[in-house]
């Protein structure tokens, strides 16, 4: 089983930044994706940015050129470095990664962490 701790949200003004972390625990044989989805009141959980295992980055339209995902393969920990933060940023940020669990096996599973709120507003 992989568990998922996510750190570094918080209140921020808009233009401010923020960087949040998630490092992975457990029983894992490795991890093939970890992203970061996020989900404002009323509305769909939607994907952020994304970074797979070789380093290649997905990133949702509206983030482009303002947010930056990366990796610590040794640490097992994904970082989603937000700067020029608007009020629509605002949202409950979730990572995700996607691991296969036994070597033997090569099982892939997703697991999800807790969440951590980030709001954006003056």
């Amino acid at each position: 089983q992989v568990q998922l701790t996510e750190s570094g949200g918080g209140l921020v003004q808009p233009g401010g930044s923020l960087r949040l972390s998630c490092a992975a625990s457990g029983s894992f044989f490795s991890i093939n994706v970890m992203a970061w989805y996020r989900q404002a009141p009323g509305k769909e959980r939607e994907s952020v940015a994304s970074i797979s295992r070789l380093g290649n980055r997905d990133y949702q339209g509206s983030v482009k050129g303002r947010f930056t995902i990366s990796r610590d393969s040794v640490k097992n920990t994904v970082y989603l470095q937000m700067n020029n933060l608007k009020p629509e940023d605002t949202a409950v940020y979730y990572c995700n990664a996607l691991a296969v669990r036994s070597g033997v096996t090569g099982t892939l599973q997703s697991y999800w962490g807790q969440g951590t709120q980030v709001t954006v507003s003056s």
